[in-house]
């Protein structure tokens, strides 16, 4: 570096000139260029391949570019880096936000598929009640044991009228506990009313509940016990 004042030679690196001392000018620090190359390629990775592949490219472009000296070509070859780093990035996220839109409710639905299990119970012991009050002069059942089968070797009766298999009998099936309740006698002894609540066992089953009586119509509530003024399903 010449000294602008006596004309002397020095480093390019002095600070100051050797002969006279006086100050010399600085040299401006290299151009730092940024280069997105490995959020391109994480982009790319994790995000859309397709749009992340130009960002990859751009990148490559700019140290390229620097060793060339083509320094306004590294800048432009950063900035669309940069861009489609961002596109890529934001695409894969709308990519995947509408992915879990179609698939939440698949798994709602793949979850309560088992509720099913729950109504299809129901019915069967609708049906049961109902051929039990019309098949025995008592009404309806006293309890669901009354309408389970009888001891090997006996004919069904009132007491054990074969209208349900025995697994009903312990009072839990496919992951429902139900729980029979039948109405006060008459004079006659005769029973006009049930009810039956279908409570989920745990929470993997499911968190619909379940409510029938002599109408035969089912309802439901969610987290929480259903009745006889619950909706219908």
């Amino acid at each position: 570096m010449v000294c602008p004042n006596c004309g002397a030679s020095n480093d390019d690196n002095a600070g100051k000139c050797v002969q006279c001392q006086t100050d010399l000018p600085q040299a401006p620090p290299p151009e730092v260029i940024p280069n997105y190359l490995w959020q391109a390629i994480v982009c790319t990775v994790c995000c859309c391949v397709p749009l992340g592949i130009p960002a990859i490219v751009y990148a490559a472009q700019v140290n390229s570019k620097v060793v060339q000296g083509d320094m306004a070509g590294a800048r432009q070859a950063s900035k669309k880096a940069k861009m489609w780093c961002w596109i890529a990035f934001w695409s894969g996220l709308a990519v995947s936000l509408i992915c879990a839109a179609i698939s939440i409710p698949n798994i709602v639905r793949t979850r309560i598929a088992p509720n099913q299990s729950g109504v299809g119970s129901l019915r069967t012991l609708n049906t049961a009640a109902i051929t039990y009050a019309s098949t025995y002069d008592k009404g309806f059942p006293p309890s669901i044991a009354a309408l389970g089968p009888p001891a090997a070797g006996r004919t069904p009766d009132a007491d054990h009228a074969e209208l349900v298999d025995e697994v009903f009998l312990s009072g839990k099936k496919s992951g429902y506990i139900f729980t029979y309740s039948a109405g006060e006698r008459d004079a006659q002894g005769v029973i006009y009313t049930y009810a039956i609540h279908a409570d989920p066992i745990m929470s993997s089953t499911g968190q619909i509940h379940y409510f029938t009586d002599q109408s035969g119509v089912i309802r439901q509530e969610i987290d929480r016990p259903a009745n006889a003024q619950s909706p219908p399903i």
